[in-house]
């Protein structure tokens, strides 16, 4: 299957769209796409007529023009039908918005709509779902624009079974300052599911992290989802829904999925290094980090703190995570405390975490960061800045992020969420170094680049 036609499409047709009801689902795509996107959108309706003085298509047959791919919002009885009109006249692919199959007991039903697009090679994403989110692209999502915060376009994909989930991350994204390149909400997913998402991005060029929000599988899929994040090239993160028994039978009413043995594909997550999040403020954290350093680490960190109070959060916050701290040899050491500025040589603490008090100016934390990235025992440095210290410089982020640059090695700084604290935190996203807005946050990035290790 061609999905291109999906998820770049350059011609869509709304096909439900209602001369009544300007909420409908099928309007408020319709309407968003046709002001704001480039693609080519047509309104379908059996009455025909207008629709705001633009003109509402009888049949697809009735455009003048090839369609790429259609969104389809009619009752479930008509989907059927809708899909094998759909083939008829050449659309290339669809986003089934409507419920009322699988989810809902109508099992029949949703096989039938199956059958007639497989038979076809006819892609489609759902049934029961928001579809597709592409940035400057398409937005197939049945919620009003003033309503959505959108991400940036970026390197992230992220597929969903759950619209809710899918738009709730693209908030959190957008807040840290991370980029998607494509958000799909697969809902019931009766054709394209998780598999054929990671063939999409694994081939395409502007996909960098590849995310899931899964609740369940159908049998044996979930061995196959493994086997082929396996020979992914690029970074995988799940977060997994349905790991309680009430969890378990919210999923199967809310997507008909099978939730499945959870400790076992979790073991097997870890065993494979697909790097699972607990949560949605984990998957945040992942996909940052990952976005930024897509080949992983060991998990040797070295930290530079210029208060001892965080570098015993971070200390503690990597013990729970599973994050090394290992020591750092004498050579290191010294060759710190020889470029320390001489106000904080004789106060400054030199063990892992290193402690520069607050005192330090910005060649003192360039002169850690240097040297720990060349201590073999260390392949990720955590910089947790305090910019309220008075000799750091609004230029902080710049400078470390062009050490990290000269030495090789993952940096990930934490610096406070703050609009007066913007220009450092620029400092360092402008040169792609990950910002967390906390130190539990920072080190869950160092944690998430662990478990996407090379195996």
């Amino acid at each position: 299957m061609d999905l291109k036609y999906l998820f770049r499409p350059t011609s869509m047709a709304v096909i439900g769209v209602s001369t009544t009801q300007d909420s409908h689902p099928a309007n408020v795509i319709y309407t968003k796409n046709h002001l704001r996107y480039p693609v080519k959108t047509y309104a379908v309706n059996p009455k025909g007529g207008l629709l705001n003085r633009e003109p509402l298509y009888p049949q697809l047959g009735n455009i003048d023009g090839s369609v790429d791919m259609a969104v389809i919002a009619v009752r479930a009885q008509f989907v059927p039908g809708v899909v094998e009109d759909c083939i008829k006249n050449g659309v290339k692919g669809a986003v089934i918005i409507s419920g009322g199959f699988a989810e809902s007991g109508n099992h029949d039903l949703q096989r039938r709509v199956t059958d007639i697009a497989r038979e076809a090679n006819f892609p489609f994403v759902g049934p029961n779902c928001l579809g597709i989110y592409a940035p400057d692209v398409v937005d197939t999502f049945f919620l009003p624009g003033e309503r959505i915060v959108r991400p940036e376009r970026g390197n992230v994909g992220f597929v969903s079974q759950s619209g809710g989930v899918l738009v709730d991350q693209m908030v959190k994204f957008a807040g840290q300052g991370i980029g998607i390149s494509l958000g799909v909400s697969i809902g019931n997913k009766a054709v394209l599911r998780e598999i054929d998402m990671i063939d999409w991005f694994e081939n395409d060029l502007e996909t960098r992290v590849i995310a899931f929000y899964i609740e369940g599988f159908e049998q044996r899929e979930g061995r196959e989802f493994i086997c082929r994040a396996q020979r992914c090239s690029k970074p995988i993160v799940v977060l997994k829904a349905g790991k309680s028994p009430k969890g378990m039978a919210a999923v199967s009413s809310h997507t008909a999925s099978l939730a499945g043995d959870y400790r076992v594909f979790s073991e097997i997550m870890k065993q494979y290094c697909v790097a699972e999040a607990d949560n949605e403020y984990e998957l945040t954290s992942f996909c940052e980090a990952l976005s930024c350093y897509p080949k992983g680490i060991r998990g040797n960190v070295g930290i530079v703190s210029l208060s001892g109070g965080h570098g015993v959060v971070a200390a503690d916050a990597c013990a729970v995570q599973g994050v090394n701290i290992p020591g750092i040899s004498s050579q290191t050491v010294g060759n710190i405390r020889e470029n320390l500025t001489r106000e904080i040589r004789d106060i400054a603490s030199l063990t892992n975490p290193l402690d520069l008090t607050g005192s330090c100016v910005d060649s003192d934390i360039e002169t850690s960061v240097r040297h720990l990235a060349r201590d073999e025992n260390i392949d990720c440095i955590l910089a947790l800045l305090l910019p309220y210290s008075p000799g750091i410089s609004a230029d902080i982020g710049a400078k470390l992020s062009q050490v990290a640059r000269n030495e090789g090695k993952p940096m990930i700084a934490y610096v406070p969420n703050e609009d007066k604290y913007k220009i450092i935190i620029e400092g360092f996203e402008l040169n792609n170094i990950p910002v967390a807005s906390s130190v539990e946050g920072a080190v869950l990035m160092a944690k998430a680049l662990k478990r996407c290790r090379p195996c």
